[in-house]
């Protein structure tokens, strides 16, 4: 019995670790979601290069925890209830990475703009989008630490918001094209990043449905809530095809 406990004792620890670390670079996503959004709004190219340089952390962390989580599934053998804890814990640091990702694409994108037209109102536009995706995030983040599957059920919910600024942007973006050919080239690049800030969402969306799964023992059954017709009431899907030929 006393080995027992000494054992459950061990694999607690080694996982606290684990989860501080997923913690951790939560908080550094965070962040590059924020200064990635200030850069593209001020232009500010030094912010935008310390964006992209603090990715190495983010990715470095997401190895570390995936390193660490594999040797506590070596070492510990853990079953049920606290496997699904660790597999979550290496699925949310996978998401965390991937936003980090996404915050690096914008961040870079800053450079290019800064040398072409000016969308009247788009850095504005971008960076309340970035800040709802911001804000679905820390929700998401805060579910899991306090085991809230109805706070990461809101999350959920409110991925439809973000996929509605993203619809009312491509729109916008597409009238400024239809306009001004001058516009295409700043236009594909805001798209662009506007998709980012899109796909950042349904990570923080995953974030909560992994949540949603560790409290309950199971994936939410309903369809994610969705609003994606943009292409489709544009007619074609010509700028969607222009946007994967810029190169990242």
């Amino acid at each position: 019995m006393q080995n027992e406990r000494h054992i459950a004792s061990a694999f607690d620890r080694d996982l606290e670790t684990i989860q501080a670390l997923v913690v951790r670079m939560g908080g550094m996503v965070e962040r590059a979601i924020a200064d990635a959004a200030t850069a593209l709004e001020k232009m500010d190219e030094d912010l935008a290069e310390d964006v992209r340089r603090r990715d190495k952390q983010i990715d470095a962390l997401d190895a570390q925890v995936n390193e660490e989580a594999a040797r506590l599934i070596a070492l510990r053998a853990p079953t049920a209830t606290d496997l699904r804890l660790v597999l979550t814990v290496i699925k949310i640091s996978a998401s965390l990475e991937r936003v980090g990702d996404y915050a690096k694409n914008m961040a870079k994108r800053s450079h290019v703009l800064a040398g072409l037209p000016a969308i009247d109102g788009a850095g504005m536009a971008l960076r309340r989008m970035s800040l709802t995706v911001d804000r679905m995030l820390k929700d998401a983040l805060d579910s899991y630490i306090q085991r809230d599957a109805v706070l990461a059920g809101d999350v959920r919910e409110r991925d439809l918001e973000v996929d509605q600024m993203y619809n009312a942007l491509f729109r916008e973006f597409l009238t400024y094209m239809m306009e001004d050919p001058r516009n295409i080239t700043p236009c594909m690049h805001l798209h662009f990043i506007a998709k980012n800030i899109e796909r950042m969402g349904d990570h923080a969306t995953s974030i909560a449905e992994q949540v949603i799964y560790l409290v309950t023992g199971e994936m939410p059954e309903d369809s994610r809530p969705k609003k994606d017709g943009v292409v489709q009431t544009a007619g074609a899907d010509a700028p969607e095809t222009l946007l994967n030929q810029i190169e990242e």
